[in-house]
């Protein structure tokens, strides 16, 4: 593994991290080693991962849905002091007090959690404690939202990480691979999700190209259930990535040219695989440069179109709402192109006129009028 600085990856100084860092080893009174990785031992959460990861690939539809928030007034505790012999002014000073007491408390709270967090990253940087620490972590990143700026910031994290990603290689083509490793490598994946989600330090992740790191799990044959969880997890992370229309996220995918990878897995992946890389695609297409690309190649549009058409084919025997919803989608996308219109009205002459797909999308008005628009652009409104 090379070292950061010829990797790319520059971290900028974190002057809190550093004196925790500082104390920490003066209390320990030793330095780090980054050697080899002795694995120990530890139970495996690795099915519970992927059952959460196929829940979410099968759900991840509701992100059309927003959550309200509820808003709380005080009136009626102003209200009952009135005529309580207690002057306004000193019932807002007592009140002010009270307000600042609580943010004290928070901000403790904070610090003793921060403070958990900069422990466990030391932990990460000894073999002997890394693979807890890497548990740890994983569990901490959907609760803090700092936690990927901490992370890339911090020396010798982002080798870490690559290095248990690319521990996994060797085992690509071989059914031998342990949870021990396979866990250690999923945790990695899930904190390089944090990271590329992260509005300030996904540009950093792009630029830096750590991504490639993960395309090995997109291109394997390899269908065992291990590598096919670390697939959905690296699937996951670039969904994540993109679920924002984020352009930059968008552009570096059309780049790398990996969308051959996407159609591939839409036709042989798993249903929780292609959720996902159904969602990508469409992510793409919503980009105008993604819809460019692929509308300027008579190939590469040709490639797409044959790929959703299996997935529209199947939709009677797999009864996915998900893949309906954004299948018609992508083709109501397409769609907007004029000349790829044109092509669409004859390749997809009576393909929705199965009512099958129709019952299938019954209960999604946003859906049905998707289809009813596309059926209208393409001369074939019933």
């Amino acid at each position: 593994m090379h070292s950061m600085n010829s990797m790319g990856l520059h971290h900028t100084p974190n002057p809190q991290l550093a004196q925790f860092f500082y104390q920490q080893q003066q209390q320990q009174g030793s330095g780090m080693n980054l050697g080899p990785n002795p694995m120990p031992s530890m139970v495996s959460p690795i099915h519970q991962n992927l059952n959460n990861m196929n829940n979410m690939a099968n759900h991840i539809s509701s992100n059309d849905n927003y959550s309200s928030y509820n808003i709380n007034t005080s009136v009626g505790s102003n209200a009952s002091n009135i005529g309580s012999g207690v002057p306004l002014g000193m019932q807002q000073q007592q009140q002010q007090q009270q307000q600042q007491q609580q943010q004290q408390r928070n901000m403790n709270q904070n610090n003793t959690q921060y403070e958990k967090i900069f422990q466990n990253i030391l932990e990460l940087l000894d073999p002997a404690t890394r693979e807890q620490a890497l548990a740890e972590l994983n569990k901490k990143k959907d609760t803090y939202e700092d936690l990927a700026p901490i992370l890339w910031n911090s020396f010798g994290v982002m080798t870490i990480l690559l290095q248990e990603i690319v521990s996994i290689y060797p085992y690509l083509l071989s059914p031998n691979i342990t949870n021990q490793l396979l866990n250690r490598a999923g945790c990695a994946i899930n904190l390089l999700q944090c990271i590329a989600s992260h509005n300030d330090t996904r540009g950093l992740f792009l630029r830096t190209h750590i991504l490639y790191f993960l395309y090995p799990f997109l291109k394997t044959n390899n269908r065992n259930r291990s590598i096919e969880y670390l697939r959905k997890a690296t699937l996951f992370l670039i969904s994540s990535m993109v679920k924002n229309d984020n352009k930059d996220a968008i552009e570096f995918l059309i780049s790398s040219e990996i969308i051959p990878l996407f159609l591939r897995i839409l036709e042989v992946g798993t249903e929780a695989e292609k959720n996902f890389a159904i969602i990508i695609i469409y992510k793409i297409l919503c980009c105008d440069s993604g819809l460019i690309y692929i509308c300027q190649s008579i190939n590469r549009f040709r490639a797409v179109e044959i790929t959703l058409k299996l997935v529209l084919d199947s939709l009677p025997a797999t009864q996915s709402l998900p893949m309906a919803k954004y299948v018609i989608r992508c083709y109501a996308r397409l769609a907007e192109n004029p000349k790829i219109r044109e092509i669409l009205s004859k390749y997809l002459q009576g393909a929705f006129n199965d009512l099958t797909i129709l019952h299938i999308i019954k209960d999604d008005n946003n859906t049905k009028r998707c289809l009813s628009n596309l059926l209208v652009s393409l001369g074939q409104a019933q």
